[in-house]
């Protein structure tokens, strides 16, 4: 496909067929995303791929302490965040979007306001992958700067737009940093690594209602000024 086709086509999958991934499929794609570009070609982008047992064995304990953190949300604090993410004080029209989004997903899958447990199970389903037979968590060093988080947007786009023209679906999913303090021995990740996020990888379930989700977007007009 295009590279427009490619761009317009893709969407965040949250279901996934079963059917395994190939490891020569899955190197092409790496091999097209190393050509995303970087600061002084710094190449800041470290990926563990995740199948079979291991990749099972990370959905059980984060599913596990997700699940305990739901019944006592205190225990919060044992698990902090490789990074913020998301800022502190939500703003509009960010803070609309996210909405937005959010109850657009709930929609679909007709869960209510105040249906917490079903929120729950949903939000859960980040730490299953969603399904998808590959799982990819993503590091890179402490040591970089901020400029390195911007190499690494280039670097996850570039990686999604080559998995999608080759019939492969994606979610990336930020979820993942708040369970670095798991997730990081799990991989084998060295202590000067940070968790930068995580993705689901594979065929997407054509008949999932969930991945009819297509959020809306800006017109050019309104983010763009012409000086």
């Amino acid at each position: 496909m295009s590279l427009d086709q490619a761009v317009n086509s893709r969407n965040s999958v949250r279901a996934f067929r079963s059917d395994p991934v190939s490891k020569e499929l899955l190197t092409k794609v790496l091999e097209t995303a190393s050509r995303a570009p970087s600061g002084t070609n710094t190449q800041p982008w470290q990926v563990y791929v995740l199948q079979g047992e291991k990749r099972v064995k990370l959905i059980n304990e984060v599913c596990k302490v997700h699940d305990a953190l739901a019944l006592n949300p205190e225990l919060a604090k044992e698990y902090p965040s490789s990074y913020n993410y998301y800022p502190t004080q939500w703003v509009s029209p960010y803070l609309d979007r996210r909405r937005e989004n959010g109850w657009s997903l709930y929609s679909l899958l007709g869960i209510q306001r105040g249906e917490k447990h079903k929120m729950h199970v949903q939000h859960q389903r980040n730490f299953e992958f969603f399904g998808a037979p590959v799982g990819l968590i993503f590091t890179m060093h402490k040591d970089l700067g901020t400029g390195a988080f911007i190499d690494y947007g280039m670097f996850l786009q570039t990686l999604m737009l080559a998995a999608q023209a080759n019939g492969l679906a994606t979610c990336p999913q930020g979820a993942w940093v708040s369970f670095a303090k798991i997730v990081m021995p799990l991989i084998g990740a060295g202590p000067d690594e940070l968790l930068v996020c995580g993705m689901s990888l594979g065929y997407a379930d054509q008949q999932a209602v969930v991945n009819s989700l297509r959020p809306p977007r800006e017109k050019v007009e309104s983010f763009t000024r012409w000086v």
